[in-house]
């Protein structure tokens, strides 16, 4: 018998400029490793943790972790790595990290220089952690396109008004409609990272 609910999360990865215009591919995996961490059973998805490293494919230095909290109140010193940053977002229970009492929906962001964080959290609390090298580099989003650039961004807006984007695998029905673009919008200087 399986949960009749979908858990799920989707994850958007800006590709490094050398790797941008890389081929679509799918893996699947139907076993990941798991990282010793006291307390927590942790899933590595992408790049590695204590040591643990998945098998899933990535362009640029990169990190993708479960973390389920065990029976009882677990805690562990998370171990990080100081040239990444990270965020870990609470799924489902609560969790203390460094402190910050996080909810479900709720994140931590974690800069880089940091080495560790402590975490704690009761049985069955879900994170995620993520995280990896700055981009070091400005990005633009707009309804489901990223870019570098407005121009980009117009042009896969007018691509897939024209049917001409390519198509999206599992979906069927008519595309949907892209929103108005606001073009003054996407042109304002932004700060740079």
């Amino acid at each position: 018998m399986h949960d009749p609910v979908l858990h799920g999360v989707q994850l958007w990865v800006a590709l490094p400029e050398h790797s941008r215009q890389a081929q679509p591919t799918f893996e699947h995996y139907t076993q990941l490793p798991t990282a010793g961490l006291p307390g927590f059973r942790t899933t590595v998805f992408m790049g590695e943790l204590a040591g643990t490293r998945s098998p899933a494919s990535t362009f640029s230095p990169i990190l993708g972790a479960e973390l389920t909290a065990a029976d009882g109140h677990a805690s562990c010193t998370l171990p990080l790595r100081p040239d990444y940053e990270h965020v870990l977002f609470v799924v489902t229970g609560r969790a203390d990290i460094e402190d910050a009492l996080l909810e479900p929906g709720e994140l931590l962001y974690l800069p880089t220089g940091r080495e560790q964080a402590r975490l704690a959290a009761p049985a069955g609390s879900s994170l995620l952690l993520l995280g990896g090298e700055p981009l070091g580099e400005q990005l633009l989003m707009w309804w489901n396109f990223v870019a570098r650039t407005p121009e980009e961004i117009e042009a896969a807006t007018t691509a897939w008004r024209a049917g001409s984007y390519g198509e999206v695998g599992g979906y069927q029905g008519e595309p949907l409609a892209a929103p108005p673009l606001d073009v003054a919008r996407l042109r304002r200087p932004r700060p740079r990272p």
